[in-house]
């Protein structure tokens, strides 16, 4: 994949506001199986990273019709039934497509947990803390961003738990 322009983009900047050290990462999007599983497996094997570190932001609705936040690493999959037991929700159904700017102001693909239009209940599968730094979107199609774990966590107030499918 060929690097993709680098500026800057508005989770680069709140984490440099808050003070979080990161690495950005660029990729060129218009490559590899988007819309698919296997797409963040593929930009973490072009960038040379472990995909086990990469994680997705998946948004979801709980039968409260509150909105939460998950993240899962990228070759797996949220098990709906153990996030909704993590957010304490009888059950939780991912957003529809065409609800996710409207909802988190990020396009899919390009969805973070930084800088929503609204900070949402945040929770990360829990082998993020496994690693000194992971990676999640920059807020764009094509921008990552490498830091440690634990004050991402901070920062979003987020939790950990067990939310992928087994």
């Amino acid at each position: 994949m060929a690097k993709q322009k680098q500026e800057k983009t508005n989770v680069m900047r709140i984490l440099d506001q808050k003070k979080i050290p990161y690495t950005a990462h660029f990729y060129d999007e218009s490559q590899g199986p988007e819309g698919t599983r296997e797409y963040g497996v593929h930009v973490a094997a072009a960038l040379g990273q472990d995909p086990a570190r990469g994680f997705k932001t998946l948004a979801a609705r709980g039968a409260s019709k509150g909105i939460y936040i998950f993240e899962v690493p990228v070759a797996e999959s949220l098990d709906l039934k153990k996030a909704a037991k993590a957010v304490g929700e009888k059950s939780i159904e991912l957003l529809h497509v065409s609800e996710i700017n409207a909802i988190t102001g990020y396009i899919r693909g390009g969805c973070s947990p930084v800088g929503m239009k609204k900070q949402y209940p945040t929770v990360f599968h829990e082998t993020a803390l496994d690693y000194d730094t992971i990676y999640i979107s920059g807020g764009r199609i094509g921008a990552q961003v490498e830091l440690a774990p634990r004050a991402l966590l901070e920062l979003l107030g987020a939790s950990t738990a067990d939310i992928i499918v087994s």
